[in-house]
């Protein structure tokens, strides 16, 4: 629509998102952008109101990586905007679109601190793309189209944009803008048909996938590639549906705990293909995996951000392109001759059936590792799973296997109270499909009160809280650098199960292994949102050591 008819600043702004294809926004209400929330009532936009500014960024940021154009939240001023803060962190190193719309204080009381105000580039400038306040309703067309290219284009990331309350209410004669597009670009077929020589007479290959801007048909893309060329293909720190883990050239991820065979693989191959990801500390083993500058493998790296080649590794050959287009042009490069590395491939695959079939025992009575395969053996491949961070994520990676893009949502930043959150916004978005959500029990509570957001949408969000009382993490990292010297790190925990049915979901406890699917299938039949009630045992620290063993092992370290 282009119109020249007088509008309010906060129905400009509303007909903006409507073009540009915002079908859902995600808010905490505030009194400074209540003409952006009016100008909301009259349109087709849905809106999903949450219980506070960071469970509402880490929807919106869920929402961006689920369906590739920007996630929207609003919040209002001052604690509004620092309470989502930790959401426009997650969006910045994950490489999300999102734009962050932030009321502001009236435009004559700047300079004043007046209530709630804050210099929003100042306090956002290092964690986006761009950071801006619109003080004119006149530009918000353009303002607004240049947020969603922003975030968007290249390597995407988060934009916030101030919205003075006064801006708002004033009125402006102005045209819309158009849609936005996200411009593409395409490799050099000369570069392409080096890539494909040296694809062929590599030895020892590795294609280890990451990053975003990814959708199915990319995914399909690098399942064809891998086949021609018989490439072995990892995936990057909790990208793990950016390829089917039954594929029989599937190796496994790259991230914290990885496989240690995988690791040793990786160190010892000839040519990487990095494809989409920016190789940061996580999937790089704390940058040890490859040498810095200088990889002593061939190196090719395909990103979408210019200023991520040659950033921290330097490329034997780079493309700047994102995935899927780099993956379409790569649909006509084939070998000359097929090469033979069947052997390879199947003493890779098989380091990685042998690292994620079978969960070891440990202490306690109950396993997550086996509650995880039981799952995986149970529901659809459309399934979602949703975590946050800490200790519990490490069986989740390890044993569940994600067979379709847009399965997994999970911080590569490794924030806490992500799970809940991003599980409540992918039932938002698309209800046909099972959401489940696997938490600690700190992690749980860092956003536990979305859990509510759930229950006020009807959406059967499943959520697994796994519960040892400590920061488990934490408790590692402590025992392993001061063994017994604990501080700070214990927990005393609420009945989860009863935090579900206070909030009028459907709760479960659960303290033994086999009790856990019968009480998964009692949630699932409810239809409601639910919480599983899971306790473990403190010493059930990681999938292969115990409490004791990380304890021992660094007093033996610290005697010499």
């Amino acid at each position: 629509m282009t119109t020249a008819s007088a509008r309010t600043g906060g129905q400009i702004l509303i007909d903006q998102l409507r073009l540009h294809g915002v079908e859902h926004v995600f808010c905490v209400p505030g009194e400074s952008y209540l003409a952006a929330l009016d100008a909301l009532h009259d349109s087709p936009i849905e809106v999903t109101i949450c219980r506070q500014e960071g469970g509402a960024a880490m929807m919106a940021e869920a929402a961006g990586k689920l369906t590739g154009a920007p996630g929207i939240c609003f919040v209002t001023r001052g604690p509004g905007a620092t309470n989502a803060s930790p959401g426009i962190h997650v969006a910045s190193q994950d490489s999300t679109p999102m734009i962050l719309f932030v009321g502001q204080i009236d435009r004559s009381m700047r300079e004043r601190e007046a209530f709630q105000e804050l210099d929003y580039r100042a306090v956002f400038g290092s964690m986006t793309k761009w950071t801006t306040e619109i003080d004119d309703p006149a530009r918000i067309p353009e303002l607004v189209s240049r947020a969603f290219h922003v975030a968007t284009s290249g390597r995407p990331g988060p934009v916030v944009v101030a919205l003075p309350e006064d801006m708002l209410t004033a009125t402006a004669s102005v045209p819309d803008a158009r849609r936005y597009t996200v411009a593409e670009s395409m490799p050099a077929a000369e570069d392409l048909a080096r890539l494909g020589e040296m694809l062929q007479r590599s030895e020892r290959p590795l294609v280890l996938a990451g990053g975003s801007r990814w959708d199915q048909a990319a995914v399909d893309a690098l399942v064809s590639l891998s086949a021609r060329f018989a490439l072995p293909v990892a995936v990057s720190f909790r990208r793990q549906s950016l390829f089917p883990a039954s594929h029989p050239n599937f190796i496994g991820d790259l991230g914290v705990g990885a496989n240690p065979k995988l690791v040793e693989y990786a160190a010892s191959t000839d040519l990487v293909l990095l494809l989409g990801g920016r190789l940061s500390e996580l999937p790089s083993q704390s940058y040890t995996l490859f040498g810095i500058p200088n990889p002593k493998q061939t190196f090719v790296h395909v990103h979408p951000g210019a200023e991520e080649l040659g950033r921290v590794y330097q490329p034997d050959l780079a493309f700047n392109v994102a995935p899927g287009s780099f993956l379409r042009a790569a649909s006509t490069l084939a070998p000359a001759q097929a090469p033979d590395r069947s052997a390879l491939l199947q003493e890779v695959r098989a380091n990685y059936i042998g690292w994620s079939e079978t969960p070891a025992e440990v202490p306690g009575t109950f396993n997550l590792g086996r509650v995880i395969c039981a799952l995986r053996d149970r529901l659809p491949k459309d399934a979602l799973f949703a975590n946050g961070a800490g200790n519990f994520a490490t069986w989740v990676h390890r044993f569940h296997r994600f067979e379709r893009t847009g399965t997994q949502l999970a911080p590569t930043s490794g924030s806490m109270g992500y799970g809940v959150p991003a599980g409540v916004a992918a039932a938002r978005l698309d209800r046909s499909r099972p959401v489940i959500v696997v938490a600690g029990d700190g992690d749980f509570l860092m956003n536990g009160q979305e859990f509510a957001t759930a229950v006020q949408y009807g959406l059967p969000v499943i959520v697994i809280v796994v519960d040892n009382s400590m920061y488990g993490t934490i408790r590692m990292h402590q025992e392993r650098e001061y063994p017994r010297r604990v501080v700070g790190t214990e927990l005393r925990n609420p009945d989860f199960s009863a935090y579900a049915t206070a909030f009028g979901g459907h709760g479960e406890r659960v303290e033994r292994t086999e009790d856990f699917m019968p009480a998964f299938e009692r949630a699932f039949a409810s239809g409601k949102p639910a919480i599983i009630h899971c306790i473990t045992d403190q010493q059930a620290l990681t999938p292969g050591r115990s409490l004791d063993q990380i304890r021992h092992e660094a007093e033996q370290r610290l005697r010499g």
